[in-house]
């Protein structure tokens, strides 16, 4: 019967994703009513804490973006790139990992990519190689960033002092060996530019070849207020990481009965604190730039976040309750060999993020699972960028807008949909950094 449930599961999550948009949200509620009608599962407890977080650090995300700050942060990405563009495998890259480890959103790459793509087409170095490595650094560097719903949500699930704080120990390093060996594995990938025959067949056409040889172009003036939107952003991630490392400096409202804000002992919980303090961001954004509060609405960050509640609502609702009803089996049948090789434990936190598309949905239907076979922090921490296989089947919006960046035609899907530009930087990555952050969860926590 759990094979007829899965595969039910299974559809409705390949199917929402074919969908695209809010599809995965409505047929996750499609599958969550064939759940409970067909064998009367007992609905388990809604997404609520993600929606919200997703729905404070997007709304705090589009204000920065409102009041010019993520065009100033991109500006300093774009020096740094075009500072040494022979090194534009490495340095676009980490110029797109630290812009949304800072941001929170892996979708600020896109301000990123058609750089990436212009100055490795100038110095005549495929595009396909900093293009791909950027999109899967974009990804891992949610998986770490205090600012992303991902990790808001994997800290709040720990519920252990500082949390939040070994989390970033970890995955943070770990992230960026990961990446720097994924850069390395993508140096030779293809050919170069100037063997290509695609690619010089585009060129023998005067204006194609004109494009790519423009000069380069000006920088757009910045809002008066960007900078200082930054600088508030900055210290609300402080703010938020201090919060999370000494809960001890936070009020307590003793002991109680607990909701979704406060904790049972009268602490306050994660979410809690990231919600309040990224949404007091905003409003010191808008009231110290004079920006309004209605441009903020407008932003293409803030569109976004509809899309992105809608689907954890849906997707992660049925995967909860499905989970909740048969955790039983599940960890008869698996806690003792996860146990025993935790690491496993990451191919089942792949193949979910595989069909989520989302980090911060997989982490929430996942992460709950792998506490309920019995595996500590320690396990669960190196295992969390596992969430980030989003890359496998071509179809997430940066991967597409890197494709569509790309002008030589280098960054693309291949005849057998998975052999894709994204799909060995991607392994690479996530492969060594989940290693990695095993060797340092054993000396670090």
């Amino acid at each position: 019967m759990i094979w007829v449930q899965f595969a039910i599961l299974l559809g409705a999550i390949l199917i929402g994703a074919r969908m695209k948009g809010i599809g995965l949200g409505v047929m996750g509620m499609v599958g969550l009513l064939l759940l409970m009608l067909l064998f009367h599962m007992r609905p388990a407890e809604p997404p609520l804490d993600v929606m919200l977080i997703i729905f404070a650090i997007v709304t705090t995300s589009a204000t920065l973006q409102a009041c010019g700050g993520l065009d100033y942060l991109v500006g300093l990405a774009e020096r740094l790139i075009r500072s040494n563009p022979s090194q534009i495998t490495f340095l676009g890259p980490f110029a797109a990992y630290v812009l949304c480890l800072f941001a929170g959103t892996s979708h600020v790459v896109y301000s990123l990519l058609p750089i990436i793509s212009e100055v490795a087409a100038k110095k005549r170095i495929r595009p396909e190689r900093p293009l791909s490595m950027s999109v899967i650094a974009s990804h891992v560097a949610l998986t770490g960033s205090p600012m992303s719903a991902a990790t808001a949500a994997f800290a709040a699930l720990l519920l252990y002092p500082g949390a939040l704080r070994d989390i970033m120990l970890v995955c943070i390093p770990a992230c960026i060996i990961g990446v720097t060996a994924g850069c390395i594995s993508v140096l030779k990938m293809g050919k170069n530019l100037s063997d290509d025959p695609a690619f010089l067949l585009k060129m023998s056409d005067p204006e194609f070849a004109a494009t790519i040889d423009a000069p380069a172009a000006t920088a757009k003036d910045l809002k008066p207020g960007a900078r200082t939107s930054v600088l508030i952003f900055g210290v609300a991630i402080l703010i938020v990481v201090l919060a999370g490392s000494f809960p001890q400096l936070l009020p307590n409202f003793g002991a109680g009965n607990a909701n979704i804000a406060v904790n049972a002992d009268g602490s306050l919980k994660m979410a809690t604190i990231i919600e309040i303090v990224t949404l007091s961001a905003s409003a010191a954004m808008l009231g110290i730039t004079k920006t309004s509060a209605v441009v903020v609405t407008r932003m293409s960050l803030f569109t976004a976040m509809a899309t992105a509640v809608v689907s954890v609502f849906g997707v992660v609702w049925m995967s909860a309750t499905f989970m909740e009803h048969n955790e039983a089996i599940l960890r008869n049948a698996l806690s003792g060999f996860v146990q025993t090789h935790p690491w496993t434990f990451a191919f089942a936190v792949f193949l979910m993020g595989i069909l989520m598309f989302s980090q911060a949905a997989t982490t929430k239907a996942m992460m709950p699972f792998g506490i309920a076979l019995g595996l500590v922090h320690g396990q669960l921490i190196p295992v969390f960028p596992a969430v980030n296989s989003d890359f496998v089947l071509p179809g997430y919006p940066t991967l597409l807008a890197a494709m569509q960046f790309d002008r030589t035609g280098t960054t693309r899907i291949g005849k057998y949909v998975i052999n894709h530009s994204f799909m060995r930087g991607g392994l690479v990555t996530l492969t060594v950094t989940i290693a990695v952050g095993f060797l340092l969860a054993k000396f670090l926590l």
